[in-house]
């Protein structure tokens, strides 16, 4: 493997396995994809499982903890820790349950309130149970939990709904375990749609590689078959569900019929306006039954009343003690409690209730995850009954039920998107194969009259060139922006970091150097870039172009000349939205406002002397020609004075193509070099510079990555002359 073949494996995105290289034999009580996961888990090190309710993540998590050398410590929901020492004893995993940080095992389990009673450093692993509610913590806690156990070397995070309508809850994951920061998974595979949605999406050409990296530490399924297992016994019952709207009589809103709410505030007014129709509603239909039944409430007073209206239901609510609530969640497991009524937010996590197949919400909130946790404590694999499911709301709350109905659509594409995306890859990784491969690279050549086109990697097209056979040079280099044109780890804008993109955009200058021939210039057309506080940390305006000047000095080329290239601030606000291009920003603090940004053409060049001299006649390049070409600044670009792209533009592109002006190609290569020249374009794009070289009669080599800009860029080529085409009319104009 060479140099530069070894820069592109380390440069995917994945996150590599840090966990034991020889993995002990697994507890045969374990289904066979359960030990498969496990086992995967174990050679990763740190890993997420996102297995469905019922699908075994406590055995699996137990067993991942009994191979794990040193101590574990196992974080789980209220009550959760009692059924995890239960559980344990099962399949014959010794589990110590503490409260105090005092611990003689070498499994702990405590709840996730009793953390800040143990030292992490105890530890060389850790389980989140029911990961995902870390969310439902403060940022302090969910930050504490994450910085704790930073270095701790085994981690494990499990839950049934990592993301059942947020991406983000991904990025809690990825971050937890220590394979990315969440902001850095935004900036790296998400765009900001903005407007009134304010939602995330996976940029077009991320989709396949955002999936990869997810399955480099992250296993998803809903059933066994999502990775090609037998579903056997694990099916789902039927799930009823009756939904009743209590009749408002006497509306409480000053007007003559009722008002559905539509803000969060007027939700909250009418569910308190309407507790006593709820709750006797809710009571006549547990009350007919003896069966167990699980009340699921929001408000204090909803709960308060509906154990006045309950004979023998036990309430748990926030205030009660932590010894009161893990009692009667037991209890209520038990059969010792035939009632219980709580809110999802204290006991929709990590419970399992099979025994119970009755459930009623009096009235819901907006959280669609929490609602579909407090489902799932039934409705789960193992559960042998129908579940009924009775959500009751009062017709003055408004689009609730159809927002939580929406939010499950969402959740539902989500989760087929995902187990779709991570099929392969999930099932390979299991079985020690690669999955399916990224994208797929691809050579191809044209060739007629004095033009080629080279489709492939410029790094590999510039390193076919002879030494010295260069005359000039002239491109717009892409810059650290993933997934924008396309996914391939050959592209040079495809990069995580700046670092990243300077070292892969050494490779190229390395060989622009060694063809380029003494005295002879390459010319490359750039702008700074602005920073942002998500990306950066800081509003302002990063070097890029010294950066770029700085790369070519290393490799040995002379700084030689730029020339500044004017653009329409007023443009520029209108596409970007910059706070410091716009005026408003003037009433509130001008001290954030800024210049517009303008483009620059760089000139760098070979040492050593031209023995092919480039020379001009009066006729040829007058005097005024020369000023305007002379001038530090070019105020007469025409910013659409560029070939038609638009027939290029992949579906998937986040960025439209910005193909560089004509008349800023035709004015470099005219001073820098004679007819008949080389050119070289390693960014080919949709051909500009190709063409600009055909039309003035100099030969031409460009490599383009992208299969339909390098399409669009024979296109363009074909339809050039060798003619002048108006050459000199357009130039001193």
């Amino acid at each position: 493997m060479s140099d530069y073949e070894s820069f592109l494996h380390h440069k995917a995105i994945i996150d590599p396995p840090s966990g034991l290289d020889v993995v002990p034999p697994i507890n045969d009580a374990l289904f066979p994809f359960q030990c498969d996961i496990v086992k995967w888990a174990l050679r990763r090190g740190r890993a997420a499982i996102f297995a469905d309710c019922g699908l075994g993540k406590t055995p699996m998590q137990l067993e991942w903890a009994r191979h794990v050398p040193g101590k574990v410590l196992i974080l789980a929901p209220l009550a959760v820790s009692a059924q995890t020492v239960r559980e344990g004893a099962k399949f014959g995993v010794e589990v110590e349950q503490s409260r105090n940080g005092k611990h003689s095992g070498r499994i702990v389990v405590t709840n996730y309130e009793m953390m800040h009673m143990f030292n992490p450093a105890d530890f060389t692993g850790v389980v989140l149970d029911e990961s995902s509610i870390i969310k439902a913590y403060d940022g302090s806690t969910r930050t504490q939990i994450i910085e704790s156990f930073g270095r701790t070397p085994f981690r494990l995070a499990c839950t049934a709904t990592p993301a059942p309508n947020d991406y983000m809850e991904l990025g809690n994951h990825a971050e937890f375990l220590g394979v990315m920061k969440r902001a850095e998974m935004l900036s790296m595979f998400f765009v900001h749609d903005g407007g009134d949605t304010s939602q995330w999406r996976i940029k077009g050409h991320a989709q396949q590689e955002f999936w990869r990296w997810v399955c480099s530490w992250a296993v998803m399924l809903r059933k066994p078959s999502d990775l090609g297992y037998d579903d056997g016994a694990f099916k789902l019952p039927e799930l009823v569900m009756h939904e009743t709207v209590v009749k408002v009589d006497e509306p409480t809103t000053g007007f003559l019929f009722p008002v559905e709410a539509s803000t969060l505030q007027e939700r909250i007014r009418a569910r308190r306006d309407t507790i006593e129709e709820r709750v006797a509603n809710c009571a006549s239909i547990v009350n007919a039954t003896d069966k167990p039944f699980l009340v699921w409430c929001n408000l204090n007073d909803e709960s308060a009343r509906l154990v006045k209206s309950i004979p023998g239901a036990v309430e748990v609510k926030g205030a009660d003690s932590e010894a009161h609530k893990e009692s009667a969640m037991i209890g209520f497991a038990a059969g010792t409690v035939r009632v219980l009524v709580t809110k999802p937010s204290i006991a929709g996590f990590g419970m399992n209730w099979q025994h119970c197949a009755d459930m009623a919400f009096v009235g819901l909130s907006d959280s669609y995850e929490q609602f579909y946790q407090a489902v799932r404590r039934c409705w789960r694999f193992g559960q042998t009954r129908s579940v009924n499911v009775h959500v009751i709301t009062a017709e003055t709350e408004g689009a609730v039920v159809s927002n939580i109905k929406r939010k499950e659509a969402d959740a539902m594409k989500m989760a087929e998107e995902m187990v779709e995306n991570m099929h392969d890859l999930n099932a390979a990784a299991l079985h020690g194969a690669q999955g399916r491969d990224q994208t797929t690279y691809e050579r191809e050549t044209t060739t007629e009259g004095n033009w080629t086109i080279h489709l492939g990697d410029c790094v590999e097209v510039a390193r076919a060139l002879p030494d010295n056979s260069l005359h000039f040079s002239v491109f717009s280099p892409p810059f650290a922006s993933l997934y924008t044109y396309s996914a391939n780890d050959r592209d040079m804008g495809n990069c995580a970091d700046d670092d990243t993109f300077f070292d892969h955009f050494g490779y190229l200058i390395k060989e622009l150097y060694r063809a380029m021939q003494p005295g002879r210039n390459v010319s490359f057309h750039c702008m700074n870039l602005p920073t942002s506080k998500q990306n950066h940390g800081v509003i302002g305006i990063r070097d890029f172009r010294g950066d770029l000047i700085r790369l070519f000095q290393k490799e040995g080329f002379i700084f030689h000349s730029e020339v500044c290239i004017w653009k329409d601030p007023v443009t520029a606000m209108q596409r970007t939205k910059a706070l410091g291009l716009l005026h408003k920003q003037i009433k509130k603090d001008s001290c954030m406002s800024r210049q517009g940004i303008p483009d620059y053409l760089v000139t760098m060049r070979k040492p050593g002397e031209n023995a092919e001299r480039v020379s001009h006649t009066p006729e040829d390049f007058p005097v005024e020609l020369w000023q305007k070409i002379a001038s530090p600044v070019w105020m007469d670009i025409n910013p659409s004075d560029t070939l038609q792209f638009r027939s290029a533009r992949e579906h998937d592109d986040e960025r439209h193509i910005c193909p560089l002006q004509l008349e800023v190609i035709r004015r470099a290569m005219h001073l820098w070099s004679n007819p008949g020249d080389l050119v070289f374009s390693p960014f080919t794009g949709i051909g500009s510079e190709g063409f600009v070289s055909v039309e003035m009669g100099r030969r031409f080599v460009g490599a383009e990555l992208k299969r339909s800009y390098y399409e669009q860029a024979c296109r363009n080529l074909r339809n050039a002359t060798t003619a002048q085409h108006g050459l000199f009319s357009e130039i001193s104009a």
